[in-house]
């Protein structure tokens, strides 16, 4: 029971007790008091009496006469329930007795609290000579309904009170209530790996206890912050360029893979490659500090380049090449001339004639990672032939593509069809149990079509909004899958599918049709546009995580460190990036930023996964930095635990 219940439990006990003790005591005055009363009018009305009947002077015959006449005068001028005149012989000489007279009262109360005074009773005589006993009982009806009707108006006066008392108390118990349960949902969120912090109450015991939940918050919260920051200084000092801050090469070359390769990534897009000519010669024309100056400016104009074309993943691949990874890309020459023109624009205030030459090609999902490197190679050697600021072009990728138009007809149709299935991919834990199967969704476009990976489909569904109605069917597939098997399984949300107002209320109402299943379904959000709207993500869990349905973060590592929203956005775990993973068990620096990564998500309660582990060495190193469980290639399946 909770501690208001008592509270309120204790009140109406404490209320019902002094509500019966006060009727109760006040009854029993008042019915004290009117048989005190009457008792004390039988005897002076029985003593009166028989000093009369004892002063008549008559003959033997006209003696009784007069009693009988000094008795009935007395009967009719009062209330009387009976008068009776007893001879010594102990038979009846005078009675006079009335009817009962008719109540107010009930008979149940008459029964269980009716009066019962005593009948006055006096002696009769003549001088010393003993005539006979006098016995006078009034009638109690009368004080029977006095005593009811005192009893009605004590009970109305005494629950005008409980009344008052009532919303007196409720008054009371509010004022306990509010900061109370803003102490237990502080406790609770505290359970859910929420922080927050509440207002001091007025009452000194909960001001220590929500004083002492708060400085626990705020000691968790900075903990946070300095072991984020710290993860972000071994994040730069693995993955960085020290000097531009961009992507080194391992780096970049990593997150090209993965964009490759992914289930989920970009159907095709544009690696666009810069050089600066002749960085040597300005080094010793211009000096070290110019010449990183201007390192520096190059870099901020690729990075505002790839802004302005809808994000990519921007590198510095040696001394004087750059790189630029934008996927989804539309136009091959307006990328490229797009970072030509930035880069003019602004090497053109620096000293020492700086140019650049840029190279571009564009590429497909699944492309061999050396094949378009070479091509982008050969492109940027052509630039570099041809004079400053030229751009090359290899655009040879077929780009008789479907368009907008018919993409969103054939997702359409394969949705309303459900032409779609999921594809599990098992994720392990430390001793090869299975924590749960990836599945990820492909659809199958046309009727004799193939399934289609997310890759090719995807970025059209985000176009036409189809995004929302893509994740609800791989959340009722996953849900009638587990159904099926009992295995637990993961799969994909789109971030954009928290935009639509619909979607979370649509998603619970399917966990809530299948609540056996939903409380072996997990799903993951992209890292890249969760922690932009962590909000709508702690919305979405709030949502689901009755139903024991899991929420995390997949292709996660690069903006950890910049958001203290992880702290109370509800997730049950994170996936980091194939990116961070890749040659972990070589670079002490990648393995040092994936170990202080897993200590400070690990520090608020969340489960790490790796994703896309390629290398048994890998592995190893990953588990020695103390993630939970492991996917990709290695995994050949999971082990019974």
């Amino acid at each position: 029971m909770s501690l208001i219940r008592q509270v309120w439990l204790l009140l109406s006990v404490t209320l019902v007790l002094a509500f019966a003790g006060a009727i109760g005591v006040s009854v029993h005055a008042a019915r004290h008091y009117l048989q005190a009363q009457l008792i004390v009018k039988n005897n002076d009305t029985a003593q009166s009496l028989a000093l009369t009947l004892s002063q008549l002077k008559a003959d033997p015959g006209g003696l009784e006469t007069a009693r009988e006449l000094a008795i009935s005068s007395q009967f009719d001028t009062g209330y009387y329930e009976r008068i009776r005149l007893v001879g010594t012989d102990g038979k009846t000489i005078v009675e006079k007795q009335s009817d009962s007279h008719p109540q107010n009262a009930p008979g149940w109360f008459v029964g269980l609290l009716g009066l019962a005074p005593a009948d006055g009773v006096a002696q009769v005589s003549d001088g010393w000579h003993q005539l006979g006993r006098l016995e006078v009982r009034s009638q109690s009806a009368f004080a029977d309904d006095e005593l009811w009707q005192s009893t009605l108006n004590t009970v109305g006066v005494l629950l005008a009170l409980v009344v008052a008392a009532g919303i007196f108390s409720t008054v009371g118990v509010n004022r306990i209530r509010v900061p109370l349960l803003r102490t237990v949902d502080q406790a609770k969120a505290i359970t859910e790996r929420r922080f927050v912090t509440v207002d001091e109450p007025d009452m000194p015991e909960l001001r220590n206890v929500t004083r002492a939940m708060n400085a626990m918050v705020a000691r968790v919260k900075t903990m946070f912050d300095e072991q984020a920051g710290q993860v972000e200084l071994l994040r730069r000092q693995a993955h960085c360029d020290p000097l531009t801050g961009l992507s080194n090469r391992a780096h970049f070359l990593g997150r090209m893979k993965v964009m490759l390769a992914a289930e989920d990534g970009a159907a095709n897009g544009a690696l666009v490659m810069v050089r600066l000519v002749e960085l040597q010669s300005l080094n010793r024309t211009l000096g070290r500090s110019a010449t990183d100056r201007l390192l520096q400016d190059a870099a901020a104009a690729m990075v505002e380049s790839s802004r302005r074309l809808a994000g990519g993943e921007v590198g510095r691949l040696n001394g004087s090449d750059f790189a630029l990874a934008l996927p989804d890309t539309d136009s091959l020459r307006e990328s490229a001339t797009d970072v030509a023109a930035r880069l003019r624009g602004l090497l053109r205030v620096h000293d020492g004639g700086a140019h650049a030459v840029v190279g571009a090609v564009r590429w497909v999902h699944g492309a061999p990672m050396s094949t378009l490197l070479a091509a982008a190679d050969q492109a940027l050697a052509r630039a570099e032939s041809r004079g400053p600021w030229t751009v090359e072009l290899d655009d040879s990728v077929d780009n008789s593509a479907l368009g907008e138009d018919a993409w969103r007809h054939r997702i359409q149709t394969a949705l309303a069809e459900r032409n779609a299935q999921l594809v599990d991919f098992p994720l392990v834990g430390r001793n090869g149990e299975l924590v749960h199967h990836e599945s990820p969704l492909r659809l199958r476009l046309g009727a004799e079509g193939a399934l289609v990976s997310a890759a090719q489909w995807l970025p059209m569904a985000r176009r036409a909004q189809l995004t929302a109605d893509v994740d609800l069917l791989a959340v009722e597939l996953a849900l009638l899958a587990i159904a099926g098997d009992s295995l637990p399984r993961s799969v994909n949300v789109s971030p954009s599918s928290l935009a639509d107002s619909a979607f979370s209320t649509r998603v619970h109402a399917l966990v809530v049709a299948h609540p056996v299943a939903a409380a072996r379904l997990s799903l993951e959000l992209a890292e890249a546009g969760a922690v932009k709207q962590l909000h709508l993500v702690r919305e979405l869990a709030e949502q689901l995580h009755g139903s024991g349905t899991k929420i995390g973060l997949e292709h996660a590592g690069e903006r950890l460190g910049e958001t203290r929203g992880l702290l109370e956005s509800g997730l049950d775990f994170v996936k980091l990036d194939a990116s961070l993973l890749q040659g972990l068990s070589g670079d002490a620096a990648r393995a040092q930023h994936v170990a202080g990564t897993v200590r400070m998500l690990h520090g608020i309660g969340l489960r790490v996964y790796a994703e896309g582990v390629t290398e048994v060495d890998d592995a190893a190193a990953l588990w020695a930095a103390g993630v939970d469980g492991l996917t990709g290639p290695v995994v050949q399946g999971p082990r019974s635990a």
